[in-house]
Order: structure tokens, then C-alpha cells, then sequence
């Protein structure tokens, strides 16, 4: 509780730097209170804002469509291998990547898919035309998303896996014996015993829908540039710590942070209709 409070309840008082001209030599105390100011250079149609806005959004809707059902996939897949031995082989492959850094993961990507990569390399060795892919604005949104379907997949299968571990095999054997097929087994038994930690896990994932990988991007912005590049959270880390706007990007932070809980609670809200507990009952 101590750790929890000390640091990520203490840290929101400083959201109060959103209202304020706030110079660093001057403090809290003595920089100047402008109110609402940074909120409407934001909402007035800056264009860098509305850039970073859009390609969140964008983003965001793409790792919910393809991100976030792969490791449910990956689950149902490993848990119909029969050999225990060659599932857990499978799942200690699947595992490692997600104990690499952001850093690794992008320059194992550079050295395959880069203008010297290995792809290219090989292209170029049997006399095709190479392919520009990690600066190509046009392809970022497409490699963005596969880095992290290859990196984070498979540690999120652990939840869904244990889940399935808990579904009662007399299920499945009782629709056997009635002829069900594996799809419809599937349908009816799995997905059914496996919808409680899904909604929970989606719900909990609205929470960070704006939150779109600071790390990964950055590393990677200078190849593309910031028009194709430029999230909210870079946005915040361009204009605050680089640009020193502080006031207009604590601003976005606290906006972001506002439509965060604001889904989250919807989304409870929802999964309450649907007769789920969703985070917290209510």
C-alpha cells in the first residue's frame, strides 16, 4: 500500500502543472496559473495534437483488433497439443521474447528487415529489388503492430492457459460423446469457461488504450518521422521534457488519463449487463 501510494498516487498532484505556465527554475509554487490555457491550445486545433491524436487512435483500434486476440489463439492452440513435453517447448519459445527489452527488439528487427538487413541482403544477392520497410512511413503501422504480436504474445497466453487448465475435462467428454466436433467444443465449453478473464483483461487494457508503446516508437520515430510516428505519449515527451512546454503536455497527460478511467468504467458498466463482475462489482 505504502509503495502504491508513494508511487502512483503521490505523483498525480503533479497534474496541477496542466494549469499553470510551469517553469522548473520557478516550482509549483511560482509559476504562473493560466488555467484552462493549455487545454485550449490543445483542443483549438493544434495540428501536431490532432496529429498524435489520430495516430493513437489508430494504433490503439489496430492492437485491439490483431494484438489482443492473438494470445487467446495462441492459448487454444497450445492447449490442444496432446504431448504436455512439446507444449511446454512451445511455450518456453513463445516466452522469451517478452523478456527483451524494447531496445533488442527493434534492433533485431533492423538487422532483418532493414536497408541492410538480412531480407534486403538476400534480395539483393539474387537480384531483386530491395524492400524499404523500417522507413517506410506507409508499412510503420503494420511493423509497429507485429513487434508486438511476436514480442508479448506469448507471456500473455500464462492467464489464458491457466484458465484453461481449470475447464472440467468431463465437458468435453460428454460432448464427445454426443458428437460434438472440436470447433463446436470449442464454441460451446472454451470460450464460454475462458470469457470471464477476457472481459477482465479488456477491460483492464481500455485502461492503457491511449498508451500505445512510448518505448517502441521512440526508438523507432527517427526512421519514419513524427507525422507517421507521433503518439500521445511522444507528443507528451517532444513537447514537455524536449521542448519544454510542460504546462500543454502535462495537460495531454491528465487528458489521457481522464479518458483512461472514463472506459474503464464504461466498460465495466457493460460487462456488468452482460451478468460478468468486470473489474469491481458494482
Amino acid at each position: 500500500m505504502a509503495v502504491i501510494v508513494l508511487f502512483q498516487y503521490y505523483p498525480l498532484l503533479g497534474n496541477i502543472i496542466a494549469f499553470q505556465d510551469f517553469q522548473p527554475y520557478l516550482g509549483i509554487d511560482r509559476s504562473l496559473w493560466v488555467g484552462f490555457e493549455n487545454f485550449e491550445i490543445l483542443f483549438n486545433g493544434d495540428p501536431a495534437f490532432t496529429n498524435a491524436l489520430k495516430n493513437t487512435l489508430v494504433i490503439t483500434a489496430l492492437q485491439t483488433i490483431f494484438v489482443f486476440p492473438a494470445p487467446i489463439i495462441l492459448a487454444l492452440l497450445l492447449n490442444s497439443l496432446m504431448s504436455n513435453r512439446i507444449r511446454q517447448l512451445a511455450q518456453s519459445i513463445l516466452y522469451l521474447p517478452h523478456f527483451l527489452s524494447w531496445v533488442i527488439v527493434v534492433a533485431i528487427f533492423q538487422q532483418m528487415l532493414g536497408g541492410a538487413g538480412m531480407l534486403n541482403n538476400w534480395l539483393r544477392a539474387s537480384g531483386f529489388a530491395t524492400i524499404d520497410i523500417i522507413g517506410n512511413a506507409d508499412a510503420f503501422l503494420a511493423l509497429i503492430t507485429s513487434q508486438v504480436i511476436w514480442k508479448d504474445t506469448g507471456w500473455a497466453t500464462i492467464l489464458f492457459l491457466a484458465v484453461l487448465a481449470q475447464i472440467d475435462k468431463a465437458l468435453y467428454e460428454s460432448a464427445s460423446l454426443d458428437g460434438a466436433s472440436r470447433f463446436r467444443q470449442t464454441w460451446h465449453i472454451t470460450l464460454p469457461g475462458m470469457r470471464p478473464i477476457i472481459i477482465l483483461l479488456f477491460i483492464l487494457k481500455l485502461g492503457d488504450a491511449l498508451t500505445v508503446g512510448f518505448e517502441q516508437i521512440i526508438l523507432q520515430q527517427p526512421a519514419v518521422g513524427r507525422t507517421a510516428s507521433e503518439v500521445l505519449d511522444t507528443f507528451v515527451y517532444n513537447n514537455g521534457i524536449v521542448g519544454g512546454a510542460w504546462g500543454v503536455a502535462a495537460a495531454v497527460g491528465l487528458v489521457k488519463g481522464v479518458v483512461g478511467l472514463l472506459l474503464v468504467l464504461s466498460a465495466n458498466r457493460v460487462a456488468h449487463a452482460f451478468g460478468e463482475e468486470g473489474v469491481y462489482k458494482a
